[in-house]
């Protein structure tokens, strides 16, 4: 399954209600399974960005989905990527002619 990396930001609402951040939290692990994909971790920054998610979604349009869904609450900005761990970067250069 691709794998995922995103980079929030609270808004205004998000850090307004930041005590209700660990619910939210778990409602995003199931809304990101129930979509067909994980939330695998979590980091909370100290910086430009507020936190970091690993997941993974089975394709492109449920990650847009997943995404677009997160962002439609109101709480956070996203920045998201497409990242390729280990296994896959070594694969990628293994075909290189």
């Amino acid at each position: 399954m691709p794998t995922n990396v995103s980079l929030l930001r609270y808004t205004e609402q998000g850090i307004r209600n930041v005590k209700e951040g660990p619910a939210r939290l778990d409602a995003a692990k199931k809304a990101f399974k129930a979509a067909g994909g994980e939330l695998k971790q979590f980091f909370l920054l100290m910086g430009h960005y507020d936190m970091l998610v690993v997941w993974d979604a089975p394709d492109d349009e449920t990650a847009g989905k997943i995404i677009l869904a997160l962002g439609s609450l109101g709480n956070v900005r996203t920045e998201s990527f497409r990242a390729f761990p280990e296994a896959e970067f070594r694969k990628l250069i293994a075909g290189l002619p």
